[in-house]
């Protein structure tokens, strides 16, 4: 007889697949390609280690937890430096992409923090597709915030070597405010988000390293 856990296991699997499949296209479309790359990337290798870790051997609250929720707090600490100096405009700006600031607001500030709050409970509770947001999570903001120190230094796609911010329509949008943190038309080393950006790196690498340890020990007692 199947084990009944097999088929939750499985729908799991399922699901998190979709989500991975299905959130970067409808990002792409609403969005653009590069922060796609970006989230796609971060869904692929988090899929990769909840697939070998949590899905099959569920982490203790006590151990996983308390390093989600830390992250997650450093990551709403970083979005606060990012919504201060324009980081969705900049982005427009940079990728030629239409990204507003309600766009922005309406994922980070809103649906995020209240997904955030569900996978708190699903962890305490053990609920496999949690482990899958804490992992995406723990690399998403763990490691990809790197790519904000890489931002400066790309050309932007609009008006690069005009310091001033500006108002194009991208994609049939009108975005607004669009600034230019080019390095070499500044002069000046920064990118919405920069500062901040090694707050949620650390308890999400640390996360990362704390639970590959964990389930290397549990392998080998096996």
């Amino acid at each position: 007889m199947i084990h009944p856990l097999f088929f939750n296991q499985k729908l799991s699997v399922a699901v998190v697949l979709i989500i991975t499949i299905v959130a970067p296209i409808a990002g792409y479309f609403s969005i653009g390609l590069p922060p796609v790359i970006i989230v796609g990337g971060s869904a692929c290798i988090a899929f990769i280690c909840w697939y070998k870790t949590y899905l099959k051997n569920p982490v203790s609250p006590s151990v996983i937890l308390p390093l989600f929720v830390l992250t997650v707090a450093a990551l709403q600490i970083h979005i606060i430096e990012e919504y201060q100096m324009g980081f969705a405009p900049a982005m427009s700006r940079l990728f030629g992409i239409p990204w507003s600031e309600k766009s922005f607001l309406m994922v980070f500030a809103l649906v995020g923090p209240t997904i955030y709050t569900l996978t708190s409970l699903g962890l305490y509770y053990r609920i496999p597709i949690a482990g899958f947001v804490a992992w995406f999570i723990f690399i998403g903001p763990g490691v990809a915030e790197f790519t904000h120190f890489i931002f400066p230094l790309i050309t932007p796609d609009l008006l690069a070597n005009d310091p001033h911010p500006i108002t194009h329509s991208i994609a049939g949008s009108v975005i607004e405010n669009m600034p230019n943190y080019y390095y070499k038309t500044t002069g000046r080393y920064y990118f919405p988000g920069m500062w901040t950006a090694i707050l949620p790196m650390i308890p999400g690498c640390f996360a990362i390293f704390k639970l590959l340890i964990l389930h290397k020990k549990i392998h080998r007692t096996r």
